[in-house]
């Protein structure tokens, strides 16, 4: 998956769209659209220091705002 940094109104269009996915039903279709939205680089950096970098990995999200924040290796440090 490319991961993007989005506007905030790209992130709000994503989250209504989830918010209506969900409601029919679709609730991890729901989540795998949420995921997309980037995830604040202090919320990642968390993860990482709790629960490693291969947790943070496999829940698959956006990570473009922490590669933007900290660089492209701040997984690796």
């Amino acid at each position: 998956m490319e991961h993007k940094l989005m506007t905030e109104k790209e992130k709000a269009e994503i989250v209504m769209k989830s918010i209506k996915i969900q409601e029919a039903g679709q609730k991890e279709e729901a989540k795998a659209l949420r995921r997309t939205i980037p995830l604040s680089p202090y919320l990642a950096k968390f993860v990482k220091e709790k629960l490693g970098v291969e947790a943070l990995m496999e829940l698959d999200w956006n990570l473009a705002e922490a590669e933007a924040e900290y660089g492209q290796d701040w997984l690796a440090s």
